[in-house]
């Protein structure tokens, strides 16, 4: 099984796992899906409304810049959250594998990846406002809390890159 080989690094099974969530859940048709069929205010509603929030998509009626940003959000949560699972030394300082610092590493860098990808793009949608860039990014490192723990579990038990 792909997942359990004991060669798999803590950065390529959590950027597989980023790409996974971001693929499935930021698609239209979940999006849609998750819009149309869950209660907003019952938590499993706004978990499964929570997970559509790097939504990406082909056509909308909003303006080609937010379209964009809107794509480059979720294609940037991908790519930061590889870039910082291999910057944060956790997973790559761990005694052994399976240790917590792998499960809080993967989950850092998916909140960090959350933040900075909502505060980079926001600065490219129409009438950007510095107001509107903290509060996405607030809303990315939301989403990186309550999700990120997926991506913790993925680098978890994962090779270090040295024996």
């Amino acid at each position: 099984m792909a997942l359990t080989n004991r060669y798999k690094t803590a950065t390529g099974a959590g950027t597989l796992a980023a790409l996974i969530l971001v693929l499935v859940f930021g698609s239209p048709w979940y999006v849609d899906w998750a819009q149309d069929n869950t209660d907003p205010n019952t938590a499993g509603g706004w978990f499964l409304r929570l997970l559509a929030w790097p939504a990406w998509r082909f056509d909308s009626d909003d303006s080609v810049q937010n379209i964009i940003a809107a794509d480059l959000k979720a294609i940037l949560v991908v790519v930061l959250t590889a870039l910082f699972l291999y910057l944060l030394p956790g997973s790559q300082l761990a005694r052994a594998r399976g240790t917590l610092s792998q499960l809080f590493a993967g989950w850092a860098s998916y909140v960090f990846a959350g933040a900075f990808a909502a505060l980079l793009t926001t600065l490219i949608q129409a009438n950007p406002t510095l107001l509107g860039a903290f509060r996405a990014a607030g809303d990315g490192a939301g989403y990186g809390l309550f999700v990120g723990w997926i991506i913790g579990l993925a680098t978890l038990g994962s090779w270090r890159g040295r024996r």
